[in-house]
């Protein structure tokens, strides 16, 4: 469990403790308040040590991360922390990550997620559980955890980041939420209350997606395509493409609302995805940035490689039915190694059966490849010179012809 030291998470392991489940504690010193972080570490240390409970500890240069993402210091400390703990659950094979997010939190969350401009599934606040990460003090609120920690006597760490206004979640804490409960005292119980119907109303509308999915998009490996005129046709085609794509990583309103009317061609990204308008379908594809500017050598002794494609090289005495998967090539006439790699702007070759030469970028266009299919394309290379547009067409200045001696065949395995 994620031990900071403070009220929630010590009550947190408290309980753990008490009824014996068993468990290790985990404690991130994000080198925020100097001598206080290292405080509140060695506090946690001393009770596990005290309760015989494993510890693990990590110490982060948190501003550091922070400006080298780009990010805010509270999102560099949350996601320094949330990855080093997928990473202890990982190497030490725990079942659960616990945190000890309270209903205050979730309170607070609701709020900085409505001044953003949050859809249903932001104001739904903390999830209970979220992949591995559970949260069992989610329904108590903060007064009701402190109460619990004085009568049994549970010793805690006091943050002092938390009294400063500095942050919007500390200033929602100290100075609006106050204010709001002095006009509606039950504000926090009335919240748990709001949040079991908003997680009523997503649950019914998570049902109309599937429904809606299973009529509008089909899967094809990896590659997911999604009708336009079918979404088009229902009612609030809008809001409802943008509850499907959520899934995907797609969360800016404005870009998903734009793609129905957009360009053929338009596409927009998320940090695993990419969705591209190609005529009447949206088609999302999984971002592979690693291999853009890889190249794989191939030797003349190599018969077979797996990576990028599944590809064999055999030389054979006569020329058998070819298409687009196989071509025969001159072998006298490669230079080695093969070079075999993305297809970069300024490309271009010499199509079989055609005279002259072609750009990549007007060929890929001639045959009406979508944006997706354009970024999937290799080229297998001698001397920088195109053999194959690999799975398009092969180089006539490679072509077998009478006089050739040696033939090398090359196919992509099926």
């Amino acid at each position: 469990m994620a031990c900071s030291g403070g009220t929630d998470s010590m009550v947190l392991a408290h309980l753990f403790f008490e009824i014996n489940k068993n468990f290790s504690v985990a404690h991130c010193n994000f080198k925020l308040r100097g001598n206080e972080s290292d405080t509140d570490e060695e506090f946690v240390k001393q009770w596990a040590k005290k309760h015989k409970i494993s510890v693990y500890t990590a110490v982060f240069n948190t501003k550091e991360y922070a400006k080298q993402k780009g990010i805010s210091t509270q999102m560099a400390a949350r996601e320094l922390r949330y990855n080093w703990f997928y990473e202890l659950a990982e190497k030490y094979q725990f079942d659960y990550i616990a945190t000890a997010h309270h209903l205050d939190d979730d309170l607070e969350t609701f709020f900085i997620n409505l001044s953003r401009g949050s859809g249903i599934k932001g104001l739904i606040g903390i999830p209970a559980v979220n992949d591995k990460v559970i949260r069992p003090l989610l329904p108590f609120s903060r007064q009701e955890i402190e109460a619990f920690a004085i009568k049994n006597k549970i010793a805690w760490r006091e943050d002092s980041s938390n009294k400063t206004t500095h942050y919007l979640r500390n200033k929602l804490r100290h100075t609006v939420l106050p204010q709001l409960k002095e006009i509606t005292p039950q504000l926090t119980q009335n919240f748990k209350v709001t949040k079991q119907h908003l997680q009523q109303s997503n649950y019914l509308l998570n049902d109309y997606i599937s429904l809606v999915y299973s009529l509008v998009a089909k899967q094809e490996g990896e590659e997911f395509y999604f009708d336009i005129p079918k979404i088009k046709g229902l009612p609030n085609s809008n809001a409802l493409l943008y509850e499907l794509l959520f899934p995907f990583g797609f969360t800016n309103w404005e870009d998903v609302y734009h793609l129905l009317d957009a360009q053929s061609g338009k596409y927009i990204v998320s940090e695993n995805f990419r969705v591209i308008k190609n005529r009447d379908v949206l088609l999302i594809t999984k971002r592979r940035k690693e291999l853009d500017n890889e190249k794989f050598f191939i030797s003349e002794e190599t018969q077979e490689i797996a990576k990028p494609l599944a590809m064999r090289f055999i030389k054979v005495s006569s020329i058998q039915k070819t298409n687009l998967k196989t071509v025969y090539i001159d072998n006298s006439l490669l230079k080695y190694p093969l070079v075999l790699r993305k297809w970069q702007k300024g490309d271009y070759f010499y199509p079989f059966g055609m005279k002259g030469k072609k750009k990549l970028s007007k060929f890929f266009k001639d045959e009406k490849l979508s944006l997706a299919q354009k970024e999937k394309a290799w080229v297998l290379t001698s001397k920088n010179k195109i053999i194959w547009v690999v799975g398009y067409r092969a180089d006539e200045r490679f072509k077998v012809t009478e006089s050739t001696n040696s033939i090398l065949k090359i196919d992509i395995k099926q």
